[in-house]
């Protein structure tokens, strides 16, 4: 395959990959390989990310891509150790001299040697990370490699060299992940394995099926999307600020120019900030969707000129308190918001029928004619009645109301989910992304 072959296919696996990488884009990373060349891996590696990368979040995906379309060798590696215990022994002098090099040979040479299944033909076999890591355990040589360095740091010396021994153990799990990657492509096809085997960005990962690093690195977009919403919304603002256009005195200022509008006239707006309310299930299966919504809002606060959050799981409790300082440590908010909150009453399971009752007895007077409410949980009442007059005299009470519910919509009525219910009250959503969430905020919240 070509450069400019490999170059065009390694473009159309990015946008497989909702990196959205266009023809303008193309041509700034075909000038970057004329420039560089393909001598140095990395700095080929760098270049085409900052010519082909518009938003942060992506750069995990492009790396895993780019590894299968460039390669860092080809084929079966050079012979390298056979033995368990022997990668491991050569594995520890790798991570004590810190040599990135001899981790990536013994990446390659471990999983040539441990990571082979069936019979290595396509459709019955392939190499396997999983497999490798689990006969290595490379997680457990840091006391060794410790020793091997004979340091007698002081506590705080001792600490960051822990700490660089296991960010170390954890780029040797990438180098083994990224092998394994490019043997099973040279078997199978890259357009299969970078479909298959390639992460989704975070933006487009399911809030309920998110894994805890996931999980982190969207708490870290939480504030460089909350800019790109607040001048969003800021500009949806700027321009609704003159209002409709008034025909009547639009055609009244007409006749001056022959009947031609050159000067339309517009209805002035009020001015003004909405209120926004969000009610949460705060219960396990939903728990990182409303944490990571609540973190969202927060930081949007200056969009509104007023913010209130409440929990729930069996019952209902204000937490904008908690929210507000969960700032400083987002990935403790579940956490505080379940310890200092009062949400359950007996089991801990969901109950929707006595927390918007909760909801609608003690604190309706927080929804007004300039409030918007966000409800964000999957409707699931574990055999419970919905309730839908509370959620009506809710609702009835808001300038605006929405559901948000994480869970795929062909799921809504399955077991015990009361979201159809749910939406015949009130307009009811799908979502289960960072992407989806910033897109509705952004086209539902009032300006």
């Amino acid at each position: 395959m070509s450069v400019p072959e490999r170059l065009v296919g390694f473009v159309e696996a990015l946008r497989d990959h909702s990196i959205l990488a266009g023809p303008g884009e193309t041509l700034d990373a075909a000038r970057v390989l004329t420039v560089l060349g393909m001598d140095n891996r990395e700095h080929v590696r760098e270049g085409l990310a900052a010519a082909l990368l518009r938003r942060s979040g992506q750069r995990t995906v492009f790396d895993q891509v780019f590894d299968l379309y460039f390669p860092a060798s080809v084929g079966a590696t050079e012979n390298g150790p056979q033995d368990v215990q022997e990668l491991r022994d050569q594995l520890v002098e790798a991570l004590a001299s810190g040599s990135a090099q001899e981790q990536q040979a013994l990446a390659r040479a471990a999983v040539e040697a441990l990571g082979q299944f069936g019979q290595g033909t396509q459709g019955s076999g392939g190499w396997s990370a999983y497999q490798t890591l689990q006969r290595l355990r490379p997680e457990t040589l840091l006391v060794r490699v410790l020793a091997a360095l004979q340091a007698d740091d002081p506590g705080f010396l001792a600490d960051v060299r822990r700490g660089e021994i296991r960010r170390q153990i954890t780029d040797f799990r990438g180098m083994v992940e990224s092998e394994a990657r490019r043997r099973t492509a040279e078997l199978r096809g890259r357009e299969t394995v970078s479909r298959n085997a390639v992460a989704q960005p975070s933006d487009r990962v399911d809030f309920l099926t998110a894994g805890r690093a996931q999980l982190a690195d969207m708490r870290r977009a939480i504030y460089p999307l909350s800019r790109k919403l607040a001048t969003r919304l800021a500009a949806r603002r700027r321009r609704a600020r003159r209002g409709e256009i008034d025909l009547r005195r639009t055609l009244r200022r007409s006749i001056a120019t022959g009947g031609v509008p050159v000067k339309p006239a517009f209805r002035k707006r009020r001015p003004g900030r909405p209120e926004l309310v969000l009610l949460c299930d705060m219960s396990g299966s939903v728990a990182g969707f409303a944490n990571f919504t609540l973190l969202l809002t927060q930081a949007l606060r200056d969009q509104f000129s007023k913010v209130r959050a409440f929990a729930f799981v069996e019952t209902t409790d204000e937490v904008t308190h908690l929210v507000k300082a969960g700032v400083e440590d987002p990935a403790g908010l579940a956490t505080r918001i379940h310890r200092e909150a009062r949400l359950t009453r007996w089991d801990g399971h969901s109950d929707y029928t006595h927390s918007l009752q909760v909801f609608a007895d003690e604190w309706l007077d927080a929804v007004g004619p300039k409030t918007s409410v966000l409800i964000l949980g999957d409707g699931r009442n574990n055999g419970g009645d919905p309730n839908l007059p509370a959620l009506r005299r809710i609702v009835g009470n808001a300038r605006r109301a929405y559901w948000l519910n994480p869970e795929p919509e062909r799921l809504w009525g399955t077991g015990d989910s009361l979201a159809p219910d749910y939406a015949r009250v009130m307009e009811m959503y799908e979502c289960r992304t960072v992407h989806q969430l910033s897109e509705l905020i952004t086209r539902l919240l009032p300006i």
